[in-house]
């Protein structure tokens, strides 16, 4: 099997790689269960030395890798290099505060349990699975394999298999800043071959980030052999704008929760709701604002939207928006792949949506917003609740009741009040209902494929 670096801006296939054969994924997964063993015993001390001297050759290797996520997955070259140094940032996070974060804790009152001492301990399972997605090639990755090291974990990387230069860069990359050999691991494979080593016993865990299929695969062969796991699927992210919100600000805004990394983000802003009495201003703000947006060669600095990452990301999107026409939905910009090579697509806004248009019950992953108008505030929520994602949400209100009353009441893992979704160490991250489950990031993120062990003394 070959994997490929397709380059969406051209469509060119810049580079093909073979797949690990199924010896050198032995070896690979033999190597981490070896280093696990090591890292276990080595103090956070020294696993944040290592840490920290990795986070520095990513921010040394910043632009270079930036120009690499461009040339691989199609986002804006300012984009991709803020990516790569986030992803710096929150290895530092993690080195700061993994200890912290995993510190002993002791019962206040022992004796209610009839003990001189009880507390509970974290300890690190092993060799973890992480099965990643192109959209952020490097983030997506850093932001399990920081926590998952600090807390003496080894990683496994299947990365998506069109960003196959992002996944050997970080096949190194560890190594390269102290860490010992094995300690993170980049398997060359197609999707078949994700069963088995799921099934390894050397494979304690396995985390997703990803379609809602693949989470349902990954998670019934984890549960096969009784193995935590932990999924971060779609979203269809309600921005919900009430009548006593800044309109001029939330439209702005929602233009760059709905652009941003081409539109293909699982958190991005995708269904705009809408008060009535709000809503023409808000339409015709949006709108103009997502028309003057500027479509082109992603390397080229003032490009606001590059391609899609593929040709068949790309055409379902189309397809979506096809459908919605076809059954009576308004285009007020865009709606149409450009002429010329690459996989781009306009940005675009499409309002009178009804229940039977695909466009409604799918996620749309790219720069197509749905526009929808409410009458009040009950309205708004059935329809921000309606979708069976659950990932996070916006609500741009000014009124300090009506704003309790939606975080009372929105279905999502987080909402963001007058503003726009991002993930951030500091906080964490996941969702509901179909989103998935688990939590990444901030302490809980580092927690999850740690042993939560409860200890006693007479």
């Amino acid at each position: 099997m070959a994997i490929s670096t397709v380059n969406p801006t051209t469509g060119v296939t810049e580079q093909v790689f073979e797949a690990h054969s199924t010896e050198e994924v032995e070896r690979r997964i033999a190597s981490a269960d070896e280093a696990a063993k090591i890292l276990r015993g080595t103090s956070y001390a020294r696993r944040a030395e290592w840490m920290k001297a990795t986070a520095q050759l990513l921010e040394a290797e910043a632009e270079e890798l930036g120009r690499l996520i461009t040339l691989e997955m199609g986002k804006p070259i300012a984009q991709s290099v803020a990516e790569v140094r986030k992803s710096a940032a929150s290895m530092h996070f993690y080195a700061d505060n993994a200890e912290k974060f995993l510190a002993d804790t002791p019962l206040e009152d022992p004796s209610v349990v009839g003990a001189s001492k009880a507390w509970t301990t974290y300890q690190p399972l092993g060799a973890v699975l992480a099965v990643m997605p192109w959209n952020y090639p490097i983030w997506q990755v850093i932001r399990f394999a920081a926590p998952a090291l600090m807390a003496g974990n080894t990683g496994l990387l299947k990365h998506a298999s069109n960003v196959p230069q992002s996944a050997i860069y970080l096949d190194t990359l560890f190594e390269r800043g102290g860490f010992p050999a094995g300690s993170f691991r980049t398997l060359l494979i197609g999707g078949s071959a994700v069963a088995p080593v799921i099934a390894d016993p050397r494979v304690k865990a396995v985390t997703l980030t990803g379609s809602e299929p693949a989470g349902r695969s990954v998670a019934s062969i984890a549960a096969d052999h009784v193995k935590k796991s932990l999924l971060e699927l779609g979203g269809s992210d309600p921005f919900v704008v009430m009548d006593s919100a800044n309109v001029p600000a939330a439209a702005a805004t929602a233009v760059r929760a709905r652009i941003s990394n081409n539109g293909q983000s699982c958190i991005a802003g995708k269904r705009f709701i809408v008060h009535t009495d709000v809503y023409d201003e808000f339409a015709a703000e949006f709108a103009r604002l997502m028309g003057e947006l500027v479509v082109g060669d992603p390397m080229d600095p003032a490009t606001q939207v590059g391609p899609l990452a593929t040709a068949d990301g790309r055409d379902e999107l189309a397809g979506l928006v096809d459908d919605a026409v076809a059954l009576g939905a308004q285009v007020l910009v865009g709606g149409s792949a450009p002429q010329g090579e690459g996989y781009f697509y306009l940005p675009t806004v499409i309002a009178g949506l009804s229940d039977e248009m695909r466009l409604v019950q799918e996620e749309a992953f790219g720069p197509v917003a749905s526009l929808y108008r409410v009458r009040d505030r009950e309205e708004a929520l059935q329809v921000a609740n309606q979708t069976t994602f659950g990932l996070s949400s916006a609500l741009w209100t000014n009124d300090a009741a009506e704003e309790q009353w939606f975080l009372e009441r929105l279905e999502a893992g987080a909402v963001f009040i007058n503003g726009m979704t991002v993930s951030n160490q500091e906080l964490p991250f996941g969702g509901i209902k179909r989103s998935g489950f688990g939590r990444e990031l901030a302490a809980e993120g580092i927690r999850e494929f740690c042993n939560l062990k409860t200890l006693w003394k007479a």
